[in-house]
């Protein structure tokens, strides 16, 4: 991925769009809440795909704008 953007600062955006908390889409996207925060800080980068399908359904946006 050339993007300098990465897959945590995605979702962070897309979260404060949502006017979401990380506790707030942890919950919704029925993940652990320190896996949402280690993601959105960049410790982890690469998540599974089934952990990012959970965040874009929590999010209600596609994986796409999670991804591209």
């Amino acid at each position: 991925m050339t993007d300098e953007k990465t897959i945590g600062s995605k979702i962070k955006a897309w979260r404060a769009k949502k006017d979401m908390t990380q506790d707030e889409l942890a919950k919704k996207a029925d993940i652990p809440y320190p896996t949402l925060a280690k993601i959105e800080s960049g410790a982890v980068q690469n998540p599974s795909i089934e952990t990012v399908i959970k965040i874009s359904v929590g999010l209600e946006v596609s994986i796409d704008n999670l991804i591209k």
